[in-house]
């Protein structure tokens, strides 16, 4: 790696994050770190069950501290959950230490990803406007990442390619 800094991948539930994640550290010989597995294997528990019986505040609270622990301790690539962001202390983490990149996508491809997926608990029985009011609500915190990768009618490997092309030029 060529910087001490982990490079940190976000943006909203769909938008590739941990595959995108996985295949740049395939490429840059790093270790992966996906904060929802790491969440998942920690708690003995699926996201989605966390959420029915734990609720979203403790969801939350072990989301941050966990986040903060890979952040702090690991070094490599980091796929942080969709909301993971959004917490004023990982946020500010991220930006102060890492490399960060916005996974961005229209919210129209983000809806056709995420409807009816029973692992986003956020997602779940919600209708396309509130899903959207959600993505234009997060975006505000997103655009404040590092860098923006327009995903859009590119494939894996463009987006990839296009990241490593950025972080080279970093």
């Amino acid at each position: 790696m060529k910087s001490s800094k982990n490079i940190v991948f976000l943006g909203m539930m769909g938008s590739g994050k941990t595959s995108i994640g996985f295949l740049v550290s395939k490429k840059l010989g790093l270790d992966f770190y996906d904060v929802d597995n790491y969440i998942e294997k920690k708690l003995n528990m699926k996201i989605s069950e966390l959420f029915q019986n734990k609720g979203e505040v403790f969801f939350r609270k072990e989301e941050e501290k966990i986040t903060l622990d890979i952040l702090r301790k690991k070094k490599g690539i980091v796929a942080l959950g969709g909301g993971g962001f959004i917490n004023r202390n990982i946020r500010n983490e991220v930006l102060k230490n890492h490399i960060s990149f916005w996974l961005k996508l229209d919210s129209d491809i983000i809806l056709n990803r995420i409807k009816n997926s029973t692992k986003r608990p956020l997602a779940v029985n919600k209708t396309s406007n509130v899903l959207k009011k959600m993505i234009k609500e997060r975006s505000k915190y997103y655009s404040k990442a590092l860098f923006k990768v327009n995903c859009n009618n590119q494939t894996k490997k463009e987006v990839v390619n296009k990241i490593l092309e950025i972080y080279e030029g970093y």
